[in-house]
């Protein structure tokens, strides 16, 4: 690992942490990953792809979906002799901001949906005065 040595899969709890985090709108190899992010490593798409045990296009479009909530981003390269640079990858909002954000979505989707629950039912009142 870039940061350090860390286990070489996703313990019990982090995947029941990477469960909760996809029951609550993060796609599931996003979760995946961003559980292990939060150990607090940097992290090349190849580490990644061992822990999680996900292939690399299901890693990038993890991480792509991460970068996106900027919630991680790309901090470096590092030239593993030939080819393309490695790129590695660093969480850069803590756990508490990322579950706030998560909290706010939930609280505003729910908001809208019990608007949109009143409008129907203001709607039907106004059919039945309607028909009489």
């Amino acid at each position: 690992m870039v940061g350090g040595n860390t286990s070489q899969q996703l313990s019990l709890v982090e995947e029941e942490i990477a469960e909760i985090f996809n029951d609550i709108g993060v796609k599931r190899n996003a979760s995946r990953v961003l559980v292990l992010m939060i150990r607090g490593f940097d992290l090349t798409s190849r580490e990644i792809e061992r822990v999680c045990d996900i292939r690399q296009p299901e890693v990038s479009i993890a991480l792509n979906d991460l970068e996106k909530r900027k919630w991680v981003r790309k901090v470096g390269q590092k030239s593993e002799n030939k080819g393309r640079p490695v790129l590695i990858y660093h969480l850069v909002k803590s756990v508490d901001d990322i579950l706030d954000e998560l909290k706010e979505v939930i609280v505003g989707d729910y908001d809208k949906k019990l608007h949109e629950i009143e409008k129907v039912k203001e709607l039907l009142k106004e059919r039945v005065v309607e028909r009489n």
